[in-house]
């Protein structure tokens, strides 16, 4: 009988509003989740329905209105910024639907400033900025500008650069929604590769159908709240 993953993410009674007084706009209505390591999940919904509101509050950008995520059992809100800011630079990664990758410098310096930010030793930076880049197919292409790479490739950049420290936790959010199809579909099954070779946990948002059949899950968000899991 294969063991249980342990739970690397939860979100208990969940709730973030926006604006004051009668201008107040609830924008997560009581979220529950509960995330086990090692596997690629979706966050589905129409926009306006929340998605992007919980990715910022899983990873720690933003601050619940009421309720609490735990990562790795501990709550987020209790700790200070400087030990949040800590977490997402050695335990998350994140990535978002623009690639917002330094133009004049090349993939492999793009992934090894993220590194370098992080005060990483020089001669391990350069061993994890390989590594991250050849994780994601672009061991040939790692000293090609942006503006030499398809979209495709600029996103697989940005992909390297948020794994190259080895993350537990990788956090997307719409990572395919400026791609055609079949560069999506290759996104995904780099997301999925990551997932199968390195037991690291995806959480990403969507509103993809194509991309639900390789997920391990589908927590669908609708006005608020999780209404459908799959």
């Amino acid at each position: 009988m294969q063991a249980e993953a342990p739970t690397i993410i939860v979100a208990s009674a969940l709730k973030r509003n926006f604006g004051r007084g009668t201008g107040t706009v609830q924008v997560l209505k009581g979220v529950e989740l509960s995330i086990p390591s090692g596997k690629l999940i979706a966050l589905k919904g129409r926009s306006g329905s929340g998605k992007t509101t919980l990715i910022n509050l899983l990873s720690a950008l933003d601050h619940p209105t009421e309720g609490e995520v735990w990562f790795e059992g501990r709550a987020l809100s209790a700790l200070p910024n400087k030990e949040r800011d800590h977490i997402r630079r050695t335990r998350m990664g994140l990535v978002f639907q623009s690639f917002a990758l330094l133009p004049l410098m090349s993939a492999y310096e793009n992934v090894e400033f993220v590194l370098r930010v992080a005060e990483t030793p020089s001669r391990e930076r350069k061993l994890a900025a390989e590594s991250a880049l050849e994780q994601v197919g672009l061991a040939s292409r790692m000293h090609h500008r942006p503006f030499e790479m398809s979209g495709g490739e600029q996103q697989r950049t940005a992909i390297a650069r948020a794994i190259a420290h080895k993350p537990k936790l990788l956090l997307a959010d719409e990572p395919t929604a400026e791609l055609d199809s079949r560069t999506g579909l290759q996104i995904m099954k780099v997301f999925r590769g990551l997932v199968e070779a390195t037991g690291m946990t995806i959480i990403m948002t969507t509103h993809d159908p194509a991309i639900m059949e390789i997920v391990d899950q589908v927590y669908e968000l609708e006005d608020g709240r999780i209404v459908t899991v799959s």
